[in-house]
């Protein structure tokens, strides 16, 4: 058969596949074809001779080999190209081990820094050209009647080696991984330079070129995650090892109690931190307040000075804009908020907010290409430097002078 594994499964997408048993009776048939698997063979152990091999041996093979043919995979699906799914991984590439959940709607990876810093990225099932799930459900009956809120999803955890899953999805795209790495051991400069986010002229990304089809599965709870990559006839096969899930507690950020929120375009944000960059600083403080600046970086503690980047034409520079109280301003490690720099390069909005106890939200809009078009998004939170007293007491006094009015400006 000459057809590439993409156009068997194109062509298949007309004509879904139906169990010959509904999933609701599933389970039922499974337990009987267990229960009788395991009769019959303890009774041919009881009884071994060549009239009870017909009788007992094989009706008992057949009943489990039958029940584990039919178990459908936990996961599977196939996207035409990894691009987009290894960019929106690579954002979020701090840690080794990533937090994955699968759920019916699409598959979410967490990532944590030693609870300072938390990174979160999604795809969606529109990103696939198919993608079909059989997750368990939850017993119903360990749930508290008296409970008014909906039950979370249905979802299927575990953990996976980072940077082993970005190697595979670049797999087809090592020769431009190799070229990038020349040209920066040509050029430091390249490579630390925040604003290189332009593509090489002959790269794969700039010729329109695909990254292969790639097929995902995830079979039983305990199995490998397995990624087939196939390009011009060549096929790859990945098993990646699972890990029992260590579920990382989500930063606390109170959505009601929101100090600002501001929209503006990612590229933005990327090259005001290219600015601040080169003094090597320590310290990033983000400050909005109601006058002009309206949004200020200031960073502090590096070797070569220190800096500032104002938004003082608020109207014009951002979208959004609505601050409580007199300002909100608080400090961050300046190399946490710099991770999140793949995110500011792909992405073309960002949302920042901020809490009443200082937390920093970054959510990053990512426009999906191709003929369905949408959007991802990529989640970043925060924690703060922790204030000394005085800088508390002065900030209750700002506060207190502030009031509780509300400015929004819609650019």
């Amino acid at each position: 058969m000459d057809s590439s594994l993409h156009e068997v499964w194109q062509a298949a997408s007309g004509s879904p596949f139906v169990p010959t048993i509904g999933k609701e009776n599933q389970f039922l048939v499974a337990f009987v074809l267990l229960v009788l698997g395991f009769g019959l063979s303890g009774a041919f152990a009881l009884n071994r001779s060549l009239v009870s091999l017909p009788t007992l041996a094989v009706p008992a093979s057949l009943s489990l080999a039958y029940m584990d043919a039919h178990d459908p995979p936990i996961f599977r699906a196939v996207a035409s190209s990894t691009r987009l799914l290894y960019q929106l991984l690579k954002a979020i590439n701090f840690t080794n081990k990533v937090h994955v959940e699968i759920t019916a709607e699409g598959v979410r990876f967490s990532t944590d820094h030693a609870r300072v810093m938390q990174g979160v990225a999604h795809w969606n099932k529109s990103l696939f050209t198919s993608y079909t799930t059989n997750v368990p459900t939850p017993d119903e009956s360990n749930n508290d009647p008296d409970d008014d809120e909906d039950p979370p999803p249905p979802s299927v955890t575990f953990q996976l080696s980072l940077p082993a899953l970005l190697e595979t999805l670049q797999i087809f795209g090592a020769a431009d991984a190799a070229a990038r790495q020349a040209r920066s051991d040509v050029d430091p400069y390249r490579s630390t330079n925040l604003r290189n986010y332009r593509a090489d002229a002959f790269s794969n990304h700039t010729l329109g070129m695909s990254n292969g089809t790639c097929s995902l599965s995830y079979n039983s709870e305990g199995d490998p995650f397995s990624i087939i990559l196939e390009e011009g006839g060549v096929k790859t096969t990945c098993n990646l090892t699972t890990y029992v899930p260590e579920i990382p507690e989500d930063i606390p950020f109170d959505i009601e109690d929101l100090g600002f929120k501001i929209i503006t375009q990612a590229r933005w944000l990327l090259d005001a931190l290219a600015e601040l960059a080169p003094a090597s600083p320590e310290k990033l403080t983000i400050t909005a307040s109601k006058a002009a600046p309206y949004l200020k970086l200031t960073s502090s503690g590096g070797a070569l000075g220190s800096g500032g980047i104002d938004f003082a034409q608020g109207k014009d520079l951002l979208e959004t804009f609505t601050v409580r109280k007199k300002k909100w301003s608080q400090s961050f490690k300046f190399d946490m908020v710099k991770a999140a720099s793949e995110a500011m390069r792909i992405a073309t909005k960002v949302s920042l907010r901020g809490d009443g106890q200082g937390v920093l939200s970054m959510q990053f809009l990512v426009e999906v290409g191709g003929e369905g078009g949408g959007v991802c998004f990529l989640d970043f939170r925060f924690v703060p430097y922790a204030e000394r007293d005085d800088e508390e007491t002065e900030s209750g006094e700002d506060e207190e002078g502030g009031g509780e009015e509300v400015m929004e400006v819609d650019g």
